[in-house]
């Protein structure tokens, strides 16, 4: 009798799978942004990197392209901070969206330019609220940000030793912390 409520348990889950693979894909057929530039209102913040823009009645999460913002999860310094950022430069606003691609989680990598004209990416470096990602980026201008943030130790780098969160997502490294 118990491996039929196990059976019952791999059919819910393989079909909430195929569900969601079925909602991802029509999304996409529906609303493709690759290399697309559109006008969007920002309904969430995620955290520091990471929003949910309302487009044609669709909900699309975006990733700011070449910065990378202290974890929300696992409580890293500065990550609630970085979320308040964000948020205050552009929730509930009309922003304008620059996609570039879609990363393996189904996110638009974009540039976004907030209804004061400023780019929020960059903006979250000028604040210190986030690092140049520069494994996926090489734009001068958002190294140079980040340097004058850190010579002037505004946000993040007032820490004496920051962690950049593509070390903070390693597991090993956050549990040689806590010990």
């Amino acid at each position: 009798m118990m491996w039929a409520g196990r059976l019952i348990a791999v059919m819910f889950i393989l079909h909430a799978n195929m569900l969601a693979d079925w909602k991802w894909n029509n999304q996409q057929d529906s609303v493709n942004l690759k290399n697309e530039t559109f006008t969007a209102k920002v309904i969430r913040i995620i955290d520091g990197d990471t929003m949910e823009v309302l487009y044609k009645n669709t909900p699309v999460k975006v990733r700011l392209a070449h910065i990378d913002c202290p974890e929300k999860r696992g409580s890293q310094p500065f990550g609630s901070n970085s979320k308040k950022a964000l948020s205050d430069l552009c929730f509930g606003q009309d922003v304008v969206v620059y996609g570039e691609k879609y990363d393996r989680y189904h996110r638009l990598i974009a540039t976004v330019m907030n209804n004061k004209k400023q780019i929020v990416n960059q903006e979250m470096i000028k604040q210190g609220m986030a690092w140049h990602f520069k494994k996926y980026s090489t734009d001068a201008i958002y190294a140079n940000l980040e340097l004058q943030a850190r010579k002037n130790k505004i946000g993040l780098w007032k820490d004496s030793n920051p962690i950049p969160p593509w070390q903070w997502r390693k597991p090993k490294f956050r549990n040689a912390l806590i010990r």
